[in-house]
């Protein structure tokens, strides 16, 4: 015995059976009618010479492109045209391109990037209120621009609308071909008047969208220079885009000019810092365009990362000059990292007020590396301790009692500066003048003048020298300790001063 819910839910599935073949069928029916209307629109779709066609790329072959043009006659295409300006055949199976319909016929469409002898002069007119671009050859330069032959019709294109690149010579485009976009077509061609810098900027316009898509902030990509400017460099990523390369952002090393790093057509690597979009609006229509930030120098690793690693407090090193101020100069010991040497680390021998007495900017100097502050990214370097100190060993060279020929350097109320040898000055106090026998000889010296001096003492801590005169009055026991200093040895003060009273006695 069945029970009644049994037999319901049975109903209920024989039911739902049906149902879901009719569903089938109505399906079956439904995509044969849609597949069907799709190819009635198809045949009742028809192309025109002239029109444009955003269609599929449906087969490769050697010499020919394949294009569903979404009419029940598919397009065909040069396959040389479709190449890029490097000669190279980028697109697959399944891209969508945009042609011009050039040529019909029962049996083949033909398609093209532009009209060209393909289509019919009559087509000029069409094309011009279409805005669709043309081939045509440039045959001469005449005044304002070029003389272009379209269709066996003489056009004229001014030289600001050839290239979206400012043209230096004409003549080079003489004899090239071209799509270019009519802009005036008037008294029945006879009046035609082409661009085409309006059709490049179009490209440029659907190659920056692209490329910008792959290309994001960060990314270090290959570039070339294509001007350099007080403030930077300006360098061309693809055809049409450029972005800008800041004078800071050349060089991890100082520059005061682009060009101490870089000249017009050099290949470069650079970093995208920053693209910024902006909307700008034109006559019945917008553009995208952009603004890109770039650098040089980020692309190789900042020069501080690895100072520590490299240089030691004490170490000597070679650098150049780049750039002095009132208080000293800056020495770049490795590309992008320079260093400070103080106007009182230049030097020993003298007394430094400028640097520019001292050194030039490019010249390259020996220095000593004297702190490293890498918080700060800051060097202390000094020029004078890369050099022998005159006053190293001065009380061994000067000894007390000894007689030496010197030079006046300046004449004070309270003595003589006389200089030794340079970086080594000793000071003659008048009190010392007073007692010489020839104080008339130390009166009438001018600075340059040699004169002989005794050394009375040596401070090679502090760096003082004094001086005397080899003729004192006081019972010339100077004198007499000079003279035989060659016998004698001499010490200190206190020892020249027993061997004198020993003497007496």
């Amino acid at each position: 015995m069945t029970d009644p819910i049994d037999e319901k839910a049975n109903d209920n599935n024989t039911n739902d059976n049906n149902t879901n073949d009719d569903s089938g069928e109505n399906m079956k029916e439904k995509s044969f009618a849609e597949l069907f209307e799709s190819y009635d629109t198809k045949i009742s779709h028809e192309l025109n010479q002239g029109d444009k066609v955003e269609g599929e790329i449906i087969s490769i072959g050697d010499k020919s492109v394949y294009i569903d043009t979404g009419t029940k006659s598919d397009g065909v295409v040069g396959k040389a045209e479709l190449l890029d300006e490097k000669g190279e055949f980028l697109y697959k199976i399944g891209d969508k391109v945009n042609l011009y319909v050039v040529s019909l016929s029962e049996s083949e469409m033909i398609l093209s990037k532009a009209l060209s002898g393909a289509g019919q002069a009559t087509m000029l007119d069409d094309a011009s209120r279409n805005g669709t671009p043309v081939e045509g050859k440039v045959t001469g330069v005449i005044k304002g621009g070029f003389s272009v032959d379209i269709m066996g019709k003489r056009a004229f294109c001014p030289v600001s609308q050839m290239d979206v690149k400012y043209v230096e010579n004409q003549e080079e485009y003489v004899g090239q071909t071209h799509h270019f976009l009519i802009t005036r077509f008037e008294e029945s061609g006879r009046n035609i008047v082409v661009s085409r810098r309006d059709l490049l900027n179009e490209e440029i316009k659907e190659k920056s969208k692209v490329y910008f898509e792959k290309v994001e902030e960060g990314d270090i990509v290959q570039g070339i220079v294509t001007k350099l400017m007080s403030f930077g460099a300006f360098v061309e990523l693809i055809p049409g885009v450029e972005g800008m390369v800041h004078i800071s952002e050349l060089s991890w090393s100082r520059i005061e000019k682009a060009e101490e790093v870089i000249q017009p057509g050099d290949v470069v690597n650079v970093k995208v810092l920053k693209i910024e979009s902006s909307k700008q609006s034109e006559p019945s229509k917008q553009s995208d365009t952009f603004k890109i930030s770039l650098s040089m120098k980020q692309t190789s690793s900042n020069p501080w990362d690895s100072m520590e690693k490299t240089f030691n407090t004490g170490d000597q090193v070679s650098g150049k000059v780049v750039r002095l101020t009132s208080f000293g100069a800056f020495v770049e010991i490795v590309p992008g990292v320079d260093g400070l040497v103080h106007i009182s680390e230049m030097s020993h021998t003298k007394r430094v007020l400028r640097p520019d007495d001292v050194v030039q900017v490019g010249e390259r100097v020996q220095v000593v590396i004297k702190s490293i502050d890498m918080d700060s990214k800051r060097i202390s370097l000094s020029i004078k301790d890369a050099l022998s100190d005159p006053w190293t060993g001065a009380s061994a060279k000067y000894e007390i009692g000894s007689i030496v020929e010197g030079h006046l350097e300046k004449r004070e109320k309270f003595g003589l500066f006389i200089t030794l040898e340079p970086g080594v000055t000793g000071l003659m106090p008048s009190s010392h003048i007073s007692k010489s026998a020839n104080a008339s000889d130390f009166e009438k010296l001018k600075p340059g003048n040699s004169i002989q001096v005794m050394i009375q003492e040596v401070d090679e801590e502090k760096r003082r020298l004094t001086l005397t005169s080899p003729d004192q009055k006081e019972g010339d026991n100077w004198k007499q300790f000079a003279n035989s200093k060659k016998s004698t040895p001499v010490g200190t003060m206190e020892s020249l001063f027993l061997e004198a009273m020993k003497k007496k006695k």
